[in-house]
C-alpha cells in the first residue's frame, strides 16, 4: 500500500479505535481484529456478539432486524452495536484488502 493510503488507513483504523465511545477500545480492537481473519482465543461474550461480529465480516446481507434486537436485549445499547458493526466491518475490509495485495505481490495465502 502507499504511503499516502497507508496514512489514512492509519488515521481511520485509530479514529474507530481509540476515540471515546459506549464500548472499550480494547474490545473494539479484537473485534477488528477477528473480522480480518485474526485467530483469537474465545472470549466472555462468545455468544451473540461473537457470532455477529463474524455475521458482519463475512454475510453481512444476511443480518436481519431480529439479529440486532436480540443484541439489544442481552443487553447492548445501539451505540455500542454501532460501534462493533463499524469494527468489524472495517476489519473485514481491511483483511480483504490485505489478502488481495498478497495475492498481487504473488505471496500464498496462510
Amino acid at each position: 500500500m502507499s504511503g499516502r493510503y497507508a496514512a489514512v488507513t492509519r488515521r481511520l483504523v485509530d479514529s474507530v479505535l481509540t476515540t471515546p465511545g459506549h464500548t472499550l477500545g480494547e474490545q473494539r480492537r479484537a473485534v477488528l481484529a477477528r473480522a480480518a481473519g485474526a485467530v483469537l482465543p474465545p472470549g466472555p461474550r462468545e455468544d451473540a456478539l461473537g457470532r455477529y461480529v463474524d455475521m458482519v465480516a463475512r454475510h453481512a446481507y444476511k443480518l436481519t432486524d431480529d439479529d440486532l434486537a436480540a443484541l439489544q436485549r442481552g443487553g447492548n445499547s445501539e451505540d455500542a452495536i454501532f460501534e462493533i458493526t463499524v469494527s468489524a466491518a472495517l476489519g473485514a475490509a481491511l483483511g480483504r484488502l490485505e489478502r488481495g495485495l498478497a495475492a498481487l505481490r504473488g505471496e500464498e495465502p496462510d
